[in-house]
């Protein structure tokens, strides 16, 4: 199949850039992520729909000013949290409060206030146990307030009168008065099976490769472009053997450039999309003291595995991806209410992806090592990174090797991290670092 077959040379750059934002947005009102988004995806709203859906098993609905895009998930990732206006994680508390909104504005009417929304999902919180919501604790105003937020920059909510930042400060005398977006309120949430049918977060992941001849190959297919999309960099040796064949393949490269515009790279370890429209909602490298450092970092690392010294890093199994998501599974579930019974199926556990070229051994990278390269990098570039990151190196290679871990140049384990192919891009790299103006 041929996508975007019905949009002309002319517009092509323009469905293009609606496909990227749809996938870096999937939910898009009449303000988010800007006022033109909405009319950009109405467009070609008709050749979207059919493409996402073709391409990628994907679902696009649109509902007065509200474009949702449902998409679909092969499996759990932990790396890209909620996050607050000054980006802080979303923790535990803040989405369930989140979750108690969105329960609450369903049963709203056009407007709220954000007092009556905070006693609605006090009376809701205050009846699951660890959970709860006190206005006279400050640490679960701000918490609840995190959660407004998020809906508010989405559009979810808007503001009409007063201020939340006054409530949070003094419940008794600040107030909010929010417009509510019901078409977005009922967007928002759209879990692909109803919740109180399933014993297990698994139940919401993509079985689709379970069935066989052409329905098969077509489901490889849909879930190897959503592979590319969804992570920075795919190995090989992390995807099934009938994904693995459609990343090898010729169509894919040609399919992806043709709907999202990206070139894909491939390698002899595997293929990434690269970002050449600022698409991602993270870059690597990017902007930074944190993405400094990891680049820094990935040079002494890919120093350190080439054996520039005749040393010899030692070799450890590489974890089995399947492990960490039957890890990550059994987290989640662990927070299914207690008491309640659940309908449905009993939890089916990830398949483990079999290893047909044995053992996968990669340098290990002690964190003594990383430790000595972040004390070196604050050293050689002084100024470059402010005082702060000085006063706290550890917190410094914390964050740069997350970082790393995030686009897969890494791979955490007890006692450091194993080295992955994308490391090898920077051996032999020279890294310059803008230094700060002192006056």
């Amino acid at each position: 199949m041929r996508f975007a077959a019905e949009v002309s040379d002319l517009e092509l750059a323009d469905y293009q850039r609606a496909v990227r934002l749809l996938l870096r947005h999937p939910l898009i009102t009449a303000t988010f992520p800007d006022e033109k988004a909405l009319p950009r995806v109405r467009r070609f709203s008709a050749e979207l729909r059919r493409d996402l859906s073709e391409a990628f098993g994907y679902r696009l609905e649109l509902h007065g000013a509200t474009a949702r895009l449902v998409r679909t998930a092969d499996r759990l990732d932990p790396d890209r949290p909620a996050l607050s206006r000054t980006g802080r994680p979303f923790d535990r508390q803040r989405y369930a409060y989140l979750s108690l909104c969105l329960a609450t504005l369903g049963r709203a009417g056009i407007q709220i206030t954000l007092s009556e929304l905070a006693d609605a999902v006090a009376g809701d919180a205050n009846r699951i146990t660890g959970l709860g919501l006190d206005p006279d604790s400050g640490a679960d105003r701000r918490a609840f307030v995190d959660a407004v937020a998020w809906l508010e920059e989405r559009g979810v909510l808007r503001l009409a009168d007063g201020s939340s930042t006054a409530w949070a400060s003094d419940p008794g005398s600040g107030e909010a008065l929010y417009d509510v977006a019901r078409d977005a309120v009922f967007a928002l949430f759209r879990p692909p099976r109803v919740l109180q049918h399933i014993a297990s977060v698994s139940a919401l992941l993509d079985r689709s490769l379970t069935s066989s001849g052409n329905a098969e190959r077509r489901a490889a297919a849909q879930a190897a472009r959503r592979t590319v999309l969804e992570r920075p960099v795919v190995y090989f040796d992390d995807v099934s053997a009938e994904v693995g064949n459609h990343l090898r393949g010729q169509a894919l490269p040609a399919d992806l450039f043709r709907l999202t515009g990206l070139r894909l790279e491939r390698r002899s370890e595997g293929v990434l999309l690269v970002d050449t429209a600022g698409w991602s909602a993270e870059r690597f490298p990017g902007a930074g003291s944190v993405a400094q450092a990891a680049v820094l970092l990935a040079v002494a690392i890919a120093e350190r595995v080439s054996d520039p010294d005749g040393r010899r890093a030692r070799r450890m199994p590489m974890p089995d991806p399947a492990d960490a998501q039957l890890s990550l599974v059994a987290r989640v579930d662990a927070g299914l209410p207690a008491g309640i019974p659940m309908a449905g199926d009993e939890p089916e556990p990830v398949e483990e992806a079999e290893d047909e070229t044995g053992e996968r051994r990669l340098p290990l990278i002690t964190d003594s090592f990383l430790r000595e390269a972040t004390a070196d990098l604050l050293a050689t570039y002084g100024s470059a990174f402010g005082a702060t990151w000085h006063a706290d190196p550890e917190r410094l290679r914390r964050e740069a090797v997350a970082l790393l871990v995030r686009f897969d140049a890494v791979t955490a384990v007890p006692g450091g991290v194993l080295a992955r192919p994308l490391i090898g891009r920077y051996r032999s790299t020279r890294a310059q670092v803008k230094q700060r103006t002192l006056f």
